[in-house]
């Protein structure tokens, strides 16, 4: 989509530092847990044998660098278990959050226990069951889940934000 600015790195690395720190966040979602950016190039070189500096990583995530190298993309990509291109396509990044966000959901047992359960019922039952979870979202004055992030069937109330068919 976005072709790379020769002379700046332009549109290529925009949204870089946001994509890097959602990562982040989503793998350490306490922030009385999350690592130091020191500590967490630490993890990335231990993990994946790649190099990074604190200093760097940190210059990354706040966006006052955004001149990364093919080797740091790789590597950040193998450490967070993403696609290289999630940092540089919007579509690719749209997609892997969507994903993601499932992860994270599934991170807490009694949402995965539920989604267990549901598992092996008929689309009628799940229909009904989508109902209800909507309705006690509304009632704990939750936002509504977008159908088309959770890859809900054509048909369901807000499938229409999806877009055209797949």
């Amino acid at each position: 989509m976005a072709s790379a600015d020769s002379r700046t790195g332009g549109p290529l690395v925009q949204g870089f530092d946001h994509r890097l720190q959602h990562l982040i966040n989503a793998m350490y979602p306490d922030e009385r847990k999350r690592p130091g950016y020191t500590r967490l190039a630490k993890e990335i070189r231990e993990t994946t044998g790649g190099t990074i500096s604190g200093t760097y990583l940190w210059e990354l995530a706040t966006g006052k660098k955004s001149n990364v190298t093919l080797d740091q993309l790789h590597v950040l990509a193998r450490f967070f278990g993403v696609p290289a291109e999630y940092f540089l396509n919007a579509d690719v990044a749209e997609r892997v959050d969507a994903q993601l966000k499932v992860a994270i959901a599934l991170r807490d047992a009694r949402v995965r226990s539920i989604a267990l359960r549901a598992d092996g019922l008929s689309a009628q039952t799940l229909d009904a069951l989508l109902v209800m979870v909507n309705e006690a979202r509304k009632l704990e004055r939750l936002s509504p889940v977008d159908d088309a992030e959770d890859g809900a069937a054509e048909g369901q109330p807000g499938s229409e934000a999806a877009g055209p068919a797949r």
